[in-house]
Order: structure tokens, then C-alpha cells, then sequence
């Protein structure tokens, strides 16, 4: 059993295109770790291959801004006139029953996630190069010249933002990201901070 009872938040955030999604699926697939995706919600289009509810809960507009007015997100977003957010009480139940919950988002909502959330645990996936996020949104195949230009002007802006942020990882091989990222999970469940009082208690000591 984990000393503190209550799972982590760790909110993995970057640029679009710097391949947070595969890192994180990457990270899922390492053996050792308790941990849950939280699965976003958007009103754009699914993509080829995406399934509702798996990669992501797919709404209308309408819809979405109900769940705004309600306060049911725990962030959200506009990007390219879409909506992308994170349902509050999924993430909170998952961390109620000591889930490490894994946030996969843009850095806007990252920043939201901040400030309501200060103990999480906030990772910054960066590209090796500029020219790197470049190709890889260039791959991708999924965006006009014009969308990947938006893109990376908008990466462009979110680059300094690192600073915000609890960790720097560098993206250069998938494995080795999503192995950083484990550490970082291991080492901030050791932190005294978050493990003190269960430690106190185990050890009946004032």
C-alpha cells in the first residue's frame, strides 16, 4: 500500500504535434504503476481510428458550453474553433480510490489545471528541435500548410512557458520519455511532503 492514500495528478502538457499522446501511451505500457488516462472531451470531429469514450468523449457544442456554465470542467480550451475540456468529477474519482490520473493536454489547459490543482505533479513534453515538431505535425497528414503554420506559431508562444511547469522532458525516443516520466512518478510519491503524515501515523509518532 502507498503511504498517502490519494492517487497523483500528473498532467502531461506540450505543444501540439510534440507527441504527447505516444508518450503517454507509451508511459501506460511500462509494467510497475497504478495509473488511469483521464479522457478529455471535445467538440471537434473524431479522427480516423478514434472511438468515442476512448479517445475521447466527442459533444456538440451546445453541449459543452452547458458543461461550462456549470463548472464541470476541471479546465478547458479553444483551439481551431473547437472546444477540448477534462470532466472534474471523473479525475476526482479516480484520485479518491488512489489512481495515478494522467492528464494529456495543450498547455492553455495545462495552466488552468495549475491553478486549481497546485499539488499535481505538471510535465512539459518539449521536441528535440523546432524543426522536429515541425515534421511530426507534418507527418501527421491530418492539417492543411496553413493549420500546421497556426500550429507552430502557437508552439512558438507556449515554448516559455516550461518554466510553469515541475518537469522538462525532451522527446527525443518514446521509450526513454515515458521512462522519465515513471521516475517522476515514483520520486514524488517518496516527497515528505505528500508522505509525512501516513508516515507519522504508521510509525504512531508525533
Amino acid at each position: 500500500m502507498k503511504l498517502n492514500e490519494r492517487g497523483l495528478l500528473i498532467v502531461i502538457s506540450g505543444p501540439s504535434g510534440v507527441g504527447k499522446g505516444t508518450v503517454r501511451k507509451a508511459l501506460f505500457e511500462l509494467e510497475g504503476h497504478d495509473l488511469v488516462y483521464s479522457i478529455s472531451m471535445t467538440t471537434r470531429a473524431p479522427r480516423e481510428g478514434e472511438i468515442d469514450g476512448e479517445d475521447y468523449y466527442f459533444v456538440t457544442r451546445d453541449e459543452f458550453q452547458e458543461r461550462i456554465k456549470n463548472d464541470q470542467f476541471l479546465e478547458y480550451a479553444e483551439f481551431v474553433g473547437n472546444y477540448y475540456g477534462t470532466p472534474r468529477d471523473k479525475v476526482d474519482e479516480q484520485l479518491e480510490l488512489g489512481k495515478e490520473v494522467v492528464l494529456e493536454i495543450e498547455v492553455q489547459g495545462a495552466l488552468q489545471v495549475r491553478e486549481k490543482a497546485p499539488d499535481g505533479v505538471f510535465i512539459f513534453i518539449a521536441p528535440p528541435t523546432k524543426e522536429a515538431l515541425y515534421r511530426r505535425l507534418l507527418r501527421r497528414g491530418t492539417e492543411n500548410p496553413n493549420m500546421i503554420q497556426q500550429r507552430m506559431d502557437k508552439a512558438e508562444r507556449e515554448f516559455p512557458l516550461a518554466h510553469k511547469y515541475d518537469y522538462i522532458v525532451v522527446n527525443d525516443e518514446v521509450t526513454n520519455a515515458a521512462d522519465r516520466i515513471l521516475a517522476i512518478i515514483r520520486a514524488e510519491h517518496a516527497k515528505t511532503e505528500r508522505a509525512i503524515y501516513k508516515y507519522k501515523e504508521m510509525l504512531e509518532v508525533e
